[in-house]
């Protein structure tokens, strides 16, 4: 299919600025031919290849061909297993890349050493808007990537977006994270829920730290934390902050209530991908809230 859409200029024509080859099992022999189709320099700004079967070497030769392409500002790898070795080429591509505004590589299987060589390439890289770094491969309780995710935001001036889903932070990353967050002034969206930064082992006193510096940092709009351990002070700062109207019932993955006294907080479906891994092909089923994220940094028409 991928080689057909290059020798089809017809075809390209006709999808004028993206092109959507997500669920086609292309695998790394259509990813050279997807590389090829960078180098060709073609006038699309959207390039969807999730879940297709791309290993290490295809997602190699994608981020190279990313070193001289100068038009595409969003890609998506989504569920490529490209590993460690084909994190470590994207985070190399960033350093050389200054047009991709939106890099999606959730469920790619990172390793340790890919995740801190993109917190180390974004404190320079100002192009980068949103990027998805869900559901690496770490091991160990020492948070070193955490650790520079949060020196990341402190250099960062342009990052709008930032998906750190199932990264295992706890208490001592999140507050990394939190002083960050009191400099950092362009970070609009930030997910700490099991779908993003959520299902991250994080507990109270972390939790309230992440709801103090929303008090402070007026750019943070969007917050997601279910998944994690809520005890009754997390519940209370979290419903202040609703009840005050610094956090928006549609910028967030929950709700408070109360039983006999006590503040809980249930889940809502605002934010959580609802159109992550598939989307309508016109019009527009929900309003941002229900997709958030990636949505806060339009690149092109519906992108």
């Amino acid at each position: 299919m991928i080689l057909y859409c290059i020798n089809s200029k017809e075809r390209m024509k006709k999808s004028k600025s993206s092109l959507d080859l997500r669920y086609n099992f292309i695998s790394d022999a259509g990813a050279y031919y997807a590389a090829k189709l960078l180098q060709k320099q073609h006038n699309f700004i959207y390039l969807n290849l999730m879940f297709n079967d791309i290993g290490p070497k295809g997602g190699e030769l994608i981020a190279k061909a990313l070193h001289k392409n100068t038009t595409l500002k969003y890609l998506r790898m989504t569920g490529n297993k490209i590993e460690n070795k084909g994190g470590m080429c994207f985070a190399a591509m960033l350093r050389i890349n200054s047009s991709l505004e939106k890099l999606d590589l959730g469920d790619t299987d990172l390793g340790m050493q890919s995740v801190i060589a993109f917190a180390t390439v974004l404190s320079q890289n100002q192009t980068i808007k949103g990027i998805n770094l869900n559901r690496p491969i770490l091991f160990g309780e020492q948070e070193e990537s955490t650790v520079h995710l949060g020196h990341m935001l402190k250099e960062n001036h342009s990052l709008v977006t930032l998906h750190l889903s199932k990264h295992n932070v706890k208490n001592p990353g999140l507050k990394q994270l939190c002083d960050a967050l009191y400099l950092n002034r362009s970070l609009r969206y930030l997910d700490v829920s099991w779908l993003s930064v959520v299902s991250n082992n994080i507990k109270g006193e972390g939790l309230v730290a992440l709801s103090e510096s929303m008090k402070t940092n007026a750019t943070l709009s969007n917050i997601y934390i279910w998944g994690n351990k809520f005890d009754e002070a997390t519940c209370v700062a979290y419903s202040k902050l609703i009840e005050m109207g610094r956090l928006k019932p549609d910028d967030t993955d929950v709700q408070p209530y109360k039983v006999d006294g006590r503040m809980y907080l249930s889940e809502v479906s605002n934010g959580l991908k609802r159109h992550y891994y598939w989307t309508p092909t016109y019009g527009e089923a929900f309003s941002h809230s229900s997709n958030a994220g990636f949505s806060l940094v339009p690149v092109g028409h519906q992108l």
